[in-house]
């Protein structure tokens, strides 16, 4: 028996129908088409990106010469120094140059000289220190074994700035006094007494032994969580309390507000 399965024969099977045909949606246009076109006209530029069509080629008789495109060195010019003129001596005299002829004097240079050299005081030798066996030697003034700074006019004296900052330093520690004085006067605020800041300086102490106790005694392998907590929170306490100790050590005078 066959397995083709036919669909049941029917009588309007027979009667022709028309087919069926599919008609396209008209395609779809942009409104902005005609301003795309516009603006790429407009962007356009020839020779945009592969340059242009035909360039100009050189000159034959402008041909490339060897090292033309070497960095040039400006002309040597020849090292003078600014005052060169005037400490220069007046050049040698060539073979051509005439001497002047006929100038006369009755100067006797010879007894000029001796005069000036029975007068002339003798020349001071600089100071001068020998720095090793061999007799070499320097200046003295600028070895800085001659006391030159000890002879200057403000040598010795306190620095202006030192005294600007003392002035400065006393006008703040008065205008602190001042505050303080107010603040006193207002009730807001009492300085505390000689015997009141020992027994809170003895105070700090006690407790600060009573937590070193507690430290010394606690387990040497902290395995575990409990153990690790406390022995740092022992060890944050003990540090606040030597601040606070070192605080008060260092202020003799020490003001609490009055409430």
């Amino acid at each position: 028996m066959s397995d083709t399965i036919y669909p049941p024969e029917s009588i309007y099977n027979l009667i022709p129908r028309e087919e069926e045909k599919h008609v396209k949606p008209p395609r779809y246009m942009s409104k902005f088409r005609e301003q795309v076109k516009l603006e790429k006209e407009v962007d356009k530029a020839p020779s945009k990106t592969m340059g242009p069509a035909k360039v100009d080629v050189p000159s034959p008789q402008k041909y490339l010469l060897k090292h033309s495109k070497e960095p040039k060195l400006p002309e040597k010019k020849s090292f003078k120094y600014e005052d060169d003129e005037l400490h220069s001596k007046p050049p040698i005299p060539t073979r051509t140059d005439r001497p002047l002829m006929g100038l006369y004097t009755n100067k006797n240079f010879i007894k000029t000289n001796a005069v000036e050299n029975i007068m002339a005081v003798p020349k001071k030798p600089q100071p001068a220190y020998a720095y090793n066996k061999k007799g070499d030697k320097e200046l003295l003034e600028n070895s800085g074994l001659v006391p030159k700074y000890i002879k200057k006019k403000d040598y010795g004296q306190t620095p202006e700035y030192l005294l600007q900052r003392r002035e400065e330093v006393k006008k703040a520690q008065e205008e602190y006094d001042n505050y303080v004085k107010e603040r006193m006067r207002e009730g807001a605020m009492k300085q505390l007494s000689d015997n009141e800041r020992h027994n809170i300086l003895q105070a700090l102490k006690k407790n600060w032994d009573d937590l070193h106790h507690q430290y010394q005694g606690l387990s040497v392998v902290t395995d575990t969580a409990p153990k690790k907590y406390r022995k740092e929170r022992l060890e944050q306490e003990m540090k606040q309390l030597e601040k606070d100790i070192e605080l008060i050590k260092r202020h003799k005078t020490i003001y609490i507000a009055n409430n």
